[in-house]
């Protein structure tokens, strides 16, 4: 029970760290219209002339119409526009600007504070425009709160631009309407960063090769961590906060979803089940490091780096920074392949997010956003576009042509496969409900003991969220 409480003691810590460091100060801060011309941009401007070029050549006519207000309002931890990390315009900012002439005005919020301050713009009538949705907490609160109104009005999912989205979109709608716009399924959630050096010199098998050749399961991954672990020699298999649900997330079963416009638990699930008593099992073979004999409980992704630790599952955003920042970190021969395949699911499924934003009540300019969207759908269906975007991100984070195209096979397995956890959507409690307790057996919890305890639990916040849809 000591190392149950320090686990959750150190997960609460940690949680806390990345919200401020990851989100901001918290300081409800707006750049002015002048800040955001695109004439101050950085992409370099032989990119910017090849986009616009492909504007220009846009003979199916996916970009229609004008602006009359320019301008749309977003609110947001992180700013579209280039900022402090160190990226320049993205591809897509830069068509919404060629195209129609808009610019987007940030206004900042913490993670922690982004509902109560969208309240307050609301109530003050500041005209926010849009909202990100992909942090996957939007909806079915942010709807019935009366915080969000449809996209419907304003995107139309049949269309050429948004018709290979529909079905996800259609997905997670709720009251019959689409309260989110969802613009890509992104595969970038959680990946198994691991060192290419480490591998050779343990003898392994190197994952990408594995997953070319259809080998990357949870039996190759667990095979591996059994060869390689040796506690009392500081080598060590799993660390970190996200590979629990990383490895849930590939039995292709959300804890709670959304069936026939209603919330649904699936924590009953057989797969749930199966997978809860495989983590089980890692933890009982020391495999899992954190808390592990003198280990700790702090995560230590520079072992990684150092040849200490085989698997490091975190989201990409760690290196999506520039190269000296994660190559500090993780070392020269970091690399990464999506989370391990369940050998007894029917599709290969991944952690996937959502690139989506929402429509806020009040605001001033909905048809602005969806220009904007339509530019962001643009992005990514036009070759030559996402192509440059892609250099980009090459050049603002020094990546390989090889860690690009896997991550772009990530967003592909993502897309075929989606599988969207709305847990946080429910409520806040409904949400750290789940994320405290199915992280349980990987801590020598057995998983009927953590079923028996939540189920009811989960199961009322779930009734009361659809009785409340029905008034």
């Amino acid at each position: 029970m000591k190392k149950l409480k320090a686990f959750l003691s150190a997960l609460l810590i940690t949680t806390a760290a990345f919200s401020v460091s990851a989100c901001g100060s918290g300081s409800s801060d707006s750049k002015s219209e002048d800040e955001n011309k695109y004439e101050d941009q950085t992409m370099p401007q032989e990119k910017r002339d090849q986009i616009v070029e492909r504007i220009n050549s846009d003979t199916d006519s996916l970009l229609t119409g004008e602006l009359s207000n320019k301008t749309i309002k977003w609110m947001s931890t992180w700013d579209i526009n280039p900022d402090s990390s160190g990226k320049t315009t993205p591809a897509d900012l830069v068509i919404f600007q060629e195209a129609y002439g808009g610019n987007i005005e940030f206004h900042k919020v913490s993670f922690s504070e982004r509902y109560d301050k969208l309240a307050q713009a609301i109530s003050s009538d500041e005209g926010i425009d849009f909202f990100y949705a992909g942090d996957l907490d939007a909806i079915p609160k942010g709807a019935i709160r009366g915080m969000f109104v449809p996209a419907d009005d304003y995107i139309d999912f049949e269309s050429p631009l948004w018709k290979d989205v529909k079905e996800v979109n259609d997905s997670i709608m709720w009251d019959g309407k689409h309260y989110t716009a969802v613009a890509q399924m992104t595969g970038d959630v959680v990946a198994t960063v691991y060192n290419r050096k480490t591998m050779q010199e343990a003898g392994l098998d190197d994952p990408a090769e594995l997953y070319e050749k259809g080998e990357w399961t949870w039996d190759a991954f667990q095979s591996m961590l059994e060869s390689f672990v040796d506690t009392d020699n500081q080598r060590y298999g799993i660390d970190g906060w996200w590979f629990e649900f990383g490895l849930i997330d590939t039995i292709g079963v959300p804890p709670i979803g959304i069936e026939d416009g209603k919330l649904v638990s699936n924590l009953s699930d057989p797969a749930m089940e199966r997978v809860q008593n495989w983590m089980y099992e890692l933890y009982q073979q020391n495999l899992i490091a954190i808390g592990v004999g003198d280990y700790g409980w702090d995560a230590r992704p520079n072992y990684i780096g150092e040849g200490k630790l085989l698997f490091y599952p975190v989201g990409l955003h760690e290196l999506y920074a520039k190269p000296e920042i994660w190559k500090a970190k993780y070392g020269e021969d970091v690399f990464f392949v999506p989370m391990p395949k369940d050998p007894e699911a029917d599709a290969y499924y991944t952690p996937a997010g959502v690139e989506a934003y929402s429509f806020v009540k009040g605001g001033q300019n909905p048809e602005g956003v969806a220009k904007y969207l339509d530019c962001k759908r643009f992005c990514i269906l036009d070759e030559e576009s996402c192509a440059i975007a892609d250099s980009i991100f090459m050049d603002d984070y020094g990546w390989t042509e090889e860690m690009v195209e896997m991550r772009t096979e990530m967003n592909r397995l993502a897309s075929e496969n989606p599988v969207i956890d709305i847990s946080r959507g429910v409520s806040n409690d409904c949400g750290k409900v789940i994320d405290d307790n199915l992280r349980l057996s990987s801590r020598g919890i057995p998983w009927n003991e953590t079923y028996d305890s939540i189920y009811a639990t989960v199961q009322t916040y779930i009734d009361e969220i659809n009785e409340e849809a029905k008034k």
